[in-house]
């Protein structure tokens, strides 16, 4: 699969996910098995402030040979801003548009999911982004829609692909089901139906190697995008490029493995942003890691509160390693599982979809989703 002039292979992106995809966490998956790896989300206000947290995101180091940045932005004139200082200063290789996030703190704002029904504004802001991006190519996320009865991913993608995307990825559910219920892949079907020209990507629901095979076989998708799949198994990505290669999948780690994964994770959280930070972000991923495995309650509990190196090293050190990995645990839920719930959005938002000015208040600095 080729995005612009970049070729994804296997046709593999890692989703962006707040608090989750920075440098350490891509690096670990990068580690097992080629593709496209991109940031967490960016606010495009907070970029061209030069917020320094939002900067800190944007941390790479020279074994990443591709820069991927997911921007999320309202306002055509500030993306555009966000993007150039993106390709000028800090020399990415692709950026993506989030038009998919449903986080009531984004669509609350006209942003997000929320934007495609704003159609001139969603082609406004995807032109200002492509004219800044100059060669480097410019992707769009999409959701279905905001609920069932205001779907936007088909014209969303086409105006993308009019205005110059490279490629277009969509998340096949509506704002609405956040997270729940089963993901509508026949809706990935139905956008690579009308977007003939550029890649379009299918989202949702990968938790093995052969769910990404069989959607691109149900749904003709050219490449997938993987999310709450590879927390806590970032070795998803060398399965998958296993499976796209007709290779047998490798065995999946031991506990032993996945404890010494986890402390490695661990190291280089606490390298990027010191040990008190570190731990902190780590906690949630113990959780992940060890999902299925039999580490007990008690200490499940305190690997949620570890706060330093040595106690995670204590508290991983006298477990089982000979512990397989459980099958049953590839397919449990991680992550985000929440909906559904009415989306929040502006006053006004359904009956202006005409209106090609930015929302009121929408260009906060916004950063997560």
């Amino acid at each position: 699969m080729k995005i612009g002039p970049i070729e994804v292979d296997p046709p593999v992106v890692l989703a962006p996910m707040a608090g989750v995809t920075d440098l350490s966490f891509r690096q670990l998956c990068r580690g097992y098995g080629a593709g496209l790896y991109v940031s967490e989300m960016i606010a495009t206000r907070a970029l061209v402030e030069r917020n320094p947290k939002t900067l800190h995101m944007l941390a790479s180091d020279d074994q990443e040979p591709l820069r991927s940045v997911q921007l999320y932005g309202v306002d055509p004139s500030v993306t555009g801003r966000a993007v150039r200082m993106l390709v000028d200063e800090i020399g990415v290789d692709h950026v993506d548009l989030n038009f998919g996030c449903p986080a009531a703190k984004v669509t609350g704002k006209g942003g997000g999911a929320a934007l495609p029904l704003h159609h001139l504004l969603f082609r406004s802001i995807v032109r200002a982004a492509v004219s800044a991006a100059g060669a480097v190519p410019v992707t769009v996320k999409l959701r279905m829609g905001v609920d069932a009865h205001h779907l936007t991913a088909v014209p969303a993608g086409r105006a993308a692909e009019e205005e110059g995307a490279a490629a277009v990825a969509l998340h096949a559910r509506t704002a609405e089901q956040l997270y729940s219920g089963p993901a509508r892949w026949e809706a990935i079907a139905e956008l690579k139906s009308a977007v003939r020209t550029v890649p379009v990507l299918g989202n949702g629901d990968i938790w093995e190697a052969a769910d990404a095979l069989r959607m691109m076989a149900e749904t003709d998708c050219d490449g997938v995008v993987i999310g709450r799949g590879c927390l806590g198994r970032p070795w998803l990505f060398r399965d998958l490029a296993d499976a796209f290669a007709g290779r047998s999948l490798q065995t999946p780690p031991s506990l032993g493995e996945t404890a010494s994964l986890v402390q490695r994770h661990a190291e280089a959280l606490c390298d990027a942003f010191g040990e008190e930070a570190g731990m902190r972000r780590l906690r949630k991923h113990t959780s992940w890691y060890l999902t299925g495995f039999p580490v007990g309650g008690e200490r499940r509990r305190l690997l949620s509160r570890v706060a330093t190196l040595e106690e995670l090293a204590t508290l991983l050190g006298d477990l089982d390693p000979e512990v397989p990995f459980p099958p049953e645990a590839h397919r449990t839920t991680r992550g985000h599982s929440h909906g559904p719930r009415p989306v929040a959005l502006p006053a006004g938002w359904l009956e202006s979809a005409d209106d090609p000015t930015p929302p009121v208040g929408a260009n906060d600095a916004v950063s997560g989703g």
